[in-house]
């Protein structure tokens, strides 16, 4: 059998090694189910001395001295200690055990005693392996300090790092609370096409790929938004979508091309209902899941003690660059933004250079939580213009701890206002306009207010995380090639 060279160690052979002295002793590996009371955590809060139990777990720490064994089992609620006596056993059962080793998945059966540090543990009266480990695991004191490798590998950097566990253990609890607060607030989760022949609801690039049973070009999508829109056409009234999108772009501690987001659609709304909708259910996230209002780094952490701060696109762009922003030429703007150390596109107009200054210094800036508000009109063509000033539109961005965690606007429902943004934006070619969903449109949508939530990065700001990296499970990695 080929293996690759870095599979192919000392450590590997002496681990077959003991697996051919356990096959021979009747104790190899049995893939089957294995009986349990619980996982550890559940056995060790319902110890009680004398109780006979099941566990099942992998081997973490063995410390053999010769007529004894202490071990420590671990599965994903914690670790149980286990003690193994050679009076207890058969004989063959404890010199088997001697060919155990760090990473083995076991089973055990015994008696719940207390150790004479106070240690509750499980006298082992007989014990089974479940499945050999070939590999030796991460160092135990000091785990998996290579990031890359913990991104790579993202399975020995569970088995190493309980903190890393612990984050992903939260994700989970955060998107299940998600899920019931919006039930609780009468709301359908629904699923959209995650394939699509026009990749619409925002300005990126999108995934390209081939249906050759259509013998047509298709998209992954980008966003789920003009398919939601579609429901609250054909009567849906509050809908949401926890949902995966793709987007073909760069790698950054921010951005990953495939990324978890809530949209959630309410009829008869605007963006404040939106925004009340968006605080609530972060605040619950918060002390229900994290257990408080100070949520991330514990030397800084992010307070998101109500009530949250509001302040307009243009306000906080002046607050940054200067009362007479707005006033200023396009080249004027540029050589400010290079005085801020804005780096900006010799091609770029006004608003471009104005957004890379809100995106690089406004944007940073903001540690507890921001509804940044009216927002220039052609930056987002999905939303309603503000009543008392067409060059805003009705929007806000929820920003915290410098990134932008949540867009909600006032949902634009003219039909004709609508193809008349989407022709500007394809920019003559009318491929790139989705004439299904103006075709929508023109049965009626109500207005609505409408919200997408950057599931990862809430994740991160709740948490405390660095990297987009560190709360998705497998995130994209440039090849080592």
């Amino acid at each position: 059998m080929s293996l690759p060279r870095h599979l192919d160690n000392e450590y590997r052979r002496q681990r077959l090694a003991n697996l051919s002295e356990l096959l021979a002793l009747g104790r190899g590996p049995q893939a089957r189910a294995f009986p349990r009371d619980g996982r550890l955590a559940e056995i060790r809060a319902a110890f009680g001395e004398g109780r006979e139990l099941r566990a099942a777990g992998r081997l973490v720490a063995k410390r053999d001295m010769g007529r004894t064994v202490f071990g420590h089992l671990q599965d994903a609620s914690g670790r149980f200690q286990i003690y193994l006596r050679r009076d207890d056993l058969p004989a063959e059962a404890f010199e088997a055990f001697r060919h155990v080793d760090l990473g083995d998945h076991l089973g055990v059966v015994g008696v719940c005693f207390t150790t004479r540090t106070g240690e509750p543990t499980l006298r082992v009266s007989d014990w089974t392996l479940l499945a050999k480990a070939l590999q030796v695991p991460p160092e135990k004191w000091h785990g998996l300090q290579d990031i890359e490798l913990r991104y790579r590998k993202r399975y020995l950097d569970l088995i190493a790092n309980p903190a890393a566990a612990r984050v992903f253990a939260l994700r989970s609890a955060i998107v299940r609370r998600i899920r019931h607060f919006l039930f609780d607030r009468g709301f359908e989760e629904v699923e959209t096409p995650m394939l699509q022949p026009l990749a619409g609801g925002a300005a990126a690039r999108p995934f390209e790929t081939f249906y050759q049973a259509l013998n047509a070009p298709m998209y992954l999508r980008i966003a789920p938004e003009l398919y939601l829109k579609r429901l609250l056409v054909g009567g849906f009234d509050r809908v949401f979508e926890l949902n995966r999108n793709f987007r073909n772009e760069g790698l950054d501690r921010s951005h990953n091309p495939e990324f978890t987001m809530l949209e959630v659609y309410e009829a008869y709304g605007d963006v404040r209902t939106m925004q009340a909708l968006v605080q609530d259910m972060i605040l619950t996230l918060a002390r229900e899941v994290i257990g408080s209002l100070q949520v991330g780094h514990t030397e800084r952490p992010v307070d998101l003690t109500p009530p949250w701060r509001e302040a307009t696109y243009d306000d906080l762009i002046r607050e940054a660059a200067g009362a007479d922003w707005f006033d200023l030429s396009a080249d004027a703007r540029r050589a400010r933004a290079a005085a801020m150390g804005v780096a900006v596109d010799p091609a770029w107009g006004p608003l471009e250079i104005t957004h890379e200054v809100y995106e690089k210094i406004v944007e940073k800036s903001l540690r507890n939580p921001t509804f940044v508000t009216r927002l220039p009109a052609e930056l987002i063509p999905l939303a309603r213009r503000c009543d008392d000033d067409p060059s805003h539109v009705d929007v806000f961005e929820l920003v915290i701890d410098g990134r932008e965690i949540a867009p909600a606007y006032t949902e634009l429902n003219d039909p004709v206002e609508q193809r008349r943004r989407f022709e500007e934006q394809a920019g003559g070619n009318a491929q790139r306009i989705d004439e299904d969903f103006l075709e929508a449109l023109e049965f009626g949508m109500p207005p609505a207010g409408g919200m997408g939530v950057g599931i990862d990065r809430l994740v991160m700001v709740l948490t405390g995380a660095e990297s987009i990296r560190d709360v998705i499970l497998f995130p994209q990695m440039k090849s080592l090639e």
